[in-house]
């Protein structure tokens, strides 16, 4: 899908402020550790991350989207009566039903004619609600919208601490099966999509491409679980076949935006891992220089990680005004996005 007449009125994002670093992960299944003779600080070098946040026990998703799409709104200068879509792409939710975005809709007094629904892909559904949002903008059947996401990732982690600890026959291979959970942080995004009437200085929004591979969607699993989640995934076929579908999507996205690999300036990355972030740039032949890695101190923070790693990157005038960038997203499933902007 092309775009000619979209923008990116403005993105922002909201981070918790406690720290929970790997280190103290690891003192929390120290029990498990020693059962199995494991030394500790594999965590961090299996994965890179040195540590994530957390919201407080309690904390709803909406509160998070709220609070990035209030923000985002009031960089925008889009006028809220001009907001004709709001989507909740976050995998947490504030319960089944009603649609979270309900709940944001509310809060953020958006008008009564502004549809507010919910899309769920994994990883992916922020960068799936932006292609959303972008095509009713570029159809004409809205002026703007608001993209929000909020996500925790304390419910997924202490459960499978608590999880981990109880099994005392756990295996290095249940263990290892568990340890993506664990990779987990949180935070809130929003972004703002508009036509180029209403921001003329905003990012251009330039096209999209989706690919999916679905034959893989049984390597990660999440449900509800208790009080909590549990995710059981295999990392490592995970990470191959992610990586090849990238590849795949890269090459295509290429040809469908009519761009090329040397014309790519800056690369967004959902952020997953740093051996997931080295193997993916290097298979499609991108400086790592290019891109601007936030895993290391923020985790994986689900549908946010891709936006909320947009938004600092502008922050830190890493990504400048002309600079052809690809925002490249992916979620267990398997599926893959690929966004391209003209800040």
């Amino acid at each position: 899908m092309r775009f000619e007449k979209v923008r990116i009125a403005a993105t922002s994002h909201v981070l918790p402020e406690e720290v929970v670093t790997s280190e103290a992960l690891e003192r929390a299944l120290a029990g498990v550790y020693a059962r199995l003779r494991l030394n500790t600080g594999r965590l961090e070098l299996m994965t890179g991350i040195r540590e994530r946040r957390f919201f407080p026990r309690g904390w709803r998703p909406s509160e998070g989207s709220t609070a990035a799409g209030e923000l985002a709104l009031a960089r925008s200068g889009v006028p809220r009566e001009r907001i004709g879509l709001l989507v909740h792409a976050a995998v947490c939710r504030d319960f089944l039903e009603p649609a979270t975005a309900s709940v944001v809709h509310h809060r953020l007094g958006l008008p009564h004619s502004a549809l507010a629904f919910d899309l769920s892909n994994a990883c992916l559904g922020f960068a799936n609600a932006a292609s959303v949002v972008a095509t009713q903008v570029e159809l004409g059947a809205i002026d703007a919208g608001l993209v929000v996401a909020g996500e925790c990732g304390r419910a997924l982690v202490e459960r499978t601490i608590a999880t981990l600890d109880a099994k005392r026959d756990l295996t290095r291979e249940e263990l290892k099966a568990s340890f993506a959970s664990l990779t987990i942080g949180s935070g809130a995004a929003a972004m703002v999509i508009a036509r180029k009437e209403l921001c003329a200085s905003g990012a251009r929004f330039v096209g999209a491409t989706a690919r999916s591979a679905t034959e893989h969607h049984a390597l990660c699993h999440g449900d509800h679980a208790g009080e909590g989640m549990l995710m059981q995934t295999d990392s490592e076929t995970l990470l191959h076949a992610g990586n090849s579908l990238a590849a795949r999507t890269f090459a295509e996205f290429l040809a469908e935006m009519d761009w090329t690999r040397e014309t790519v300036e800056r690369v967004i990355t959902h952020q997953v891992g740093v051996a997931h972030r080295k193997l993916l740039l290097g298979t499609m032949g991108i400086d790592l220089a290019l891109d601007f890695p936030t895993v290391e101190t923020l985790g994986n923070i689900g549908s946010v990680s891709l936006p909320l790693s947009w938004d600092r990157a502008r922050a830190a005038s890493f990504v400048r005004a002309g600079q052809r960038t690809v925002l490249m997203g992916i979620g267990s499933g398997l599926q893959c996005q690929m966004l391209a902007l003209e800040p």
